[in-house]
């Protein structure tokens, strides 16, 4: 099949794809945005099906295997459209458009949907705000070898292209699913869950309390911190220890502490084994 070679602003496809930025276009249409190389392979390395791909080899990084993501997407049946650098960068929003860019449907995985292993460990995140806390808690949770997260009561849509951006195509590779609180605990507590919550209030803290067996880490918005819905549900509340003239921290940094004592002490008592150097994918190159 012939791909035709997009040079205009005007092109309709160029029109829709720009429109994924806005959510109400995203519900709308059932369809998400997927930029850069990195975003565009663990996509597909997990399962993804592109539904298009625009992509514009004068833009490519060249150190990489753009190539390769082309010729699986138009394996997978994906429309394909070529583009000029000026209607790439007009179609791109990152600032450094790297020459990929997948078009592709909603996830729509549901609690019913996740199977966890036993000794799992998942991250609730209450009404995040911010897509770029989002993506990072995705990308922490990614890294701990996470086997769930759970987004309630959500103010961040987890198809906007910033969260995609800001878990460095995690989002593809960490179960997300999304439910109202009450499911959610219902959920978790149906499974022999311990809910873990962390309030400056809290005795106890966070490398003190056992964070083996099944563990949902709880963590809430960047103001507020959880509702009393989810420090009700908490059966352990803790705290991160703060020795400066700071109250609190970013939320996303707080989950990375939380998860990397979980996987500290999974480790010790061999729930967890850790690869060897030369199992590490070496993505240096291309990381945030």
């Amino acid at each position: 099949m012939t791909e035709l070679h997009i040079t205009s602003l005007a092109n309709p496809k160029i029109k829709h794809a720009v429109k994924l930025r806005q959510r109400s276009h995203r519900d709308e249409s059932g369809q998400m945005l997927v930029e850069g190389y990195r975003e565009c392979k663990r996509a597909l390395d997990n399962g993804y099906p592109p539904q298009m791909l625009f992509y514009c080899e004068a833009l490519y990084l060249k150190n990489l295997n753009e190539p390769e993501i082309v010729r699986r997407c138009r394996e997978l049946g994906a429309e394909m459209y070529p583009c000029s650098a000026p209607v790439f960068e007009k179609l791109a929003y990152r600032e450094r458009p790297e020459g990929l860019l997948i078009v592709g449907p909603h996830l729509s995985r549901k609690l019913a949907d996740l199977h966890l292993p036993a000794h799992a460990l998942v991250v609730v995140a209450e009404a995040i705000e911010k897509p770029g806390n989002l993506g990072t808690i995705l990308r922490s949770a990614d890294a701990a070898g996470v086997h769930a997260v759970i987004v309630c009561d959500r103010c961040t849509d987890i198809h906007n292209p910033n969260v995609v951006r800001a878990s460095t195509g995690t989002l593809f590779s960490v179960p997300v699913v999304e439910a109202e609180s009450d499911e959610a605990i219902a959920f978790l507590r149906a499974r022999g869950f311990c809910i873990l919550a962390t309030t400056p209030h809290a005795e106890s803290l966070h490398c003190d309390v056992p964070l083996t067996g099944n563990v949902a880490i709880a963590v809430g918005t960047e103001q507020y911190g959880l509702t009393e819905k989810w420090m009700n549900a908490a059966e352990r509340r803790v705290r991160i220890p703060m020795l400066g003239l700071a109250d609190s921290l970013n939320v996303a940094s707080a989950t990375t502490i939380l998860l990397f004592e979980a996987v500290r002490q999974r480790i010790a008592a061999g729930q967890v084994t850790v690869p060897p150097p030369e199992a590490w994918h070496g993505e240096e190159a291309f990381d945030a």
